[in-house]
């Protein structure tokens, strides 16, 4: 039986409410839950508090909501809490040297890769469309680096060829609630002993934007299908169609995707059959098989075409 410890939930996106859960569930004393503050969110921009913040509301658990933690208030606020350790998942803001050395046993990060592979703001993305054939969950005590602490524990899962960024997500979330528990008990009983990460195979999860977002046929059939997949369900892959009789493009978000092992010697970006098989800079082709237009819901290729055929030799660009 482990003992019990107070401690700081410090995290904002759904992938983290999982590790609370267990967290409570372990028996620990959940001193306070910080998230990242509530954002203008669906049509009408209403504040929406955060997939974590809302779960400790439910809880009856104290949630603050600081845009910062770099001044001395909300520093000497964290001191006050009088902990025995921090667990941070995803939680979206940089912890200062002061309240990394709050916590008698220090700040415990669930990150979602394989440290040092994909240190950063999009490791689940990142491992898919570079396709990565493997990664994991790493328990890090946090230093003043970008994810360079030492490791005590991992899980790991493979990633496959229909993995979705999705789909992987769901993985690593239960992944990290098993592996925290075990982890903040193994810090505090001294059973587990941090390690250095490796010097070699560092590499950056750089945050994702509008130009990782664009799909360039022109690029190898098996980089496209990772970009469709790593980017699945968002922010979302695109490419654009000229529909007949149109003059203006219409969006394609691309949802999911299958690499084909057919060779063409067709244009990038030509539709090659009735089924969304695109033609590939390198003579390779992926299958479309979700998919979805603007103001509508995603749908399987067969039911998208349904309603939008797509004729073969389309173009999409």
């Amino acid at each position: 039986m482990s003992q019990k410890l107070r401690i700081a939930f410090m995290g904002s996106p759904d992938i983290a409410v999982g590790v609370l859960k267990a967290l409570i569930a372990a028996g620990h004393d959940i001193a306070c839950v910080y998230s990242q503050p509530p954002r203008p969110a669906g049509r009408g921009k209403k504040l929406t508090p955060t997939a974590v913040h809302a779960f400790a509301d439910s809880q009856g658990l104290e949630v603050r909501t600081p845009k910062s933690l770099k001044k001395a208030p909300e520093q000497e606020a964290f001191a006050a809490l009088n902990l025995d350790a921090a667990v941070v998942v995803a939680y979206g803001l940089i912890l200062p040297q002061a309240v990394l050395d709050a916590p008698r046993l220090g700040c415990l990060n669930m990150h979602a890769s394989i440290l040092p592979r994909w240190r950063g703001a999009a490791p689940i993305q990142r491992a898919i469309m570079a396709g990565d054939t493997e990664t994991g969950v790493d328990a890090m005590l946090m230093d003043a680096g970008l994810d360079t602490g030492p490791v005590l524990a991992s899980r790991r899962t493979p990633i496959s060829t229909e993995d979705t960024a999705g789909s992987v997500h769901d993985r690593l979330m239960e992944l990290a609630a098993d592996l925290a528990p075990f982890a903040l008990a193994g810090l505090a009983d001294g059973s587990l002993t941090p390690e250095a990460q490796p010097e070699e195979g560092i590499t950056y999860a750089h945050k994702l934007g509008p130009a990782d977002q664009k799909v360039d046929w022109n690029r190898p059939a098996r980089e496209v299908d990772c970009q469709i997949r790593g980017l699945s369900p968002f922010p979302g892959a695109w490419c654009e169609w000229l529909p007949p009789g149109s003059t203006s493009p219409v969006r394609l978000k691309l949802l999911d995707s299958r690499r084909s092992g057919c060779e063409t010697s067709a244009p990038a970006g030509m539709i090659l059959d009735d089924n969304l098989l695109v033609a590939c800079g390198d003579g390779g082709a992926v299958r479309l098989t979700r998919l979805q237009k603007p103001g509508g819901k995603p749908l399987d290729a067969d039911m998208f075409l349904n309603g939008q055929p797509i004729p073969p030799d389309t173009m999409l660009f």
